[in-house]
């Protein structure tokens, strides 16, 4: 009797699972079909279809064919702007927040709780209460519609949550060590290169994975700030919809879906696992 309970639970727990990996892929899944039928085919029918005839040209014109913001070079010019916009800002907000948490959490001084709190503060503020103060300051140092600003913005942005991320995992770290080495004659910054920084891996590659993620996927700041050929191809896909409005592409303008998801697919696919060991060894607490 407990055996057959214990397999009814399990069998439970799998459709459970399924069902809700179900829930999860179905839209990738109908985009993903959809990117390979031609227009005509889905205006024949419907949106949810297995492709009749494997229309690869819908990649080829995303990439580099298909007008956008009367430019008719597809998205190529906005993965780079994106690309050009999420590498540094990553890189900058990374490498900030882990100094920031080394020095709220293993450096004491008078006010540091005030400090941690005031940056961490900016994960409970919602994006649209930035965007006056970001127009002002982008405005008065020149920025505005420059990819150059975007990358200030994500890096001051990402601070709160970096900051958290590697404050929560450098707290594990003993205090005799920061101890011993300053005994030894060694200072702030290098104590955080020789000792910290090495012992800093997982929660680095948490945070990299996180920011990127994010500042790729964003695009409220991307529409906000940019236009034209500036802006980031989330803000280009907006305007791709915007304009075949009329005349529906919706093969390609799924194609261009599926490439503007492909870094952030390969970089969970390179990185998930070592992203899942950083939580567990301290990110999250």
């Amino acid at each position: 009797m407990r055996e057959r309970s214990f397999v009814a639970s399990r069998i439970l727990i799998y459709l459970v699972v399924l069902l809700i990996a179900a829930a999860w892929l179905a839209p990738l899944a109908v985009v993903v079909l959809n990117s390979l039928r031609s227009n005509e085919e889905i205006a024949q029918g419907s949106m949810i279809g297995w492709p009749q005839h494997w229309a690869w040209s819908n990649y080829l014109t995303a990439w580099s064919g298909f007008c956008v913001a009367e430019t008719c070079a597809g998205i190529r010019p906005y993965m780079l702007n994106s690309a050009l916009v999420t590498i540094p800002a990553t890189i900058f907000s990374t490498l900030l927040g882990a100094i920031a948490g080394y020095a709220v959490s293993l450096w004491r001084f008078r006010g540091d709780t005030w400090i941690y709190g005031i940056v961490t503060l900016g994960l409970f503020l919602p994006q649209q209460m930035r965007l006056l103060p970001w127009t002002i300051v982008l405005r008065d140092i020149g920025l505005i519609n420059t990819l150059a600003g975007l990358v200030l913005i994500h890096t001051i942005q990402g601070l709160s949550f970096t900051t958290l991320f590697c404050r929560n995992y450098y707290v594990a770290i003993p205090h005799e060590l920061i101890r011993a080495a300053r005994i030894d004659g060694a200072g702030f910054f290098r104590i955080f290169w020789r000792i910290i920084l090495p012992l800093s891996p997982p929660i680095l590659v948490v945070t990299v994975i996180w920011q990127f993620t994010h500042i790729w996927n964003e695009f409220l700041y991307g529409v906000t700030f940019t236009s034209g050929q500036q802006q980031p191809v989330t803000a280009a896909l907006i305007a791709l919809s915007a304009a075949v409005a009329d005349i529906p592409q919706h093969g390609v303008q799924s194609a261009a879906v599926i490439i503007a998801a492909l870094p952030t697919l390969l970089i969970y696919l390179l990185g998930g696992k070592y992203f899942v060991r950083g939580l567990t060894a301290g990110a999250v607490k």
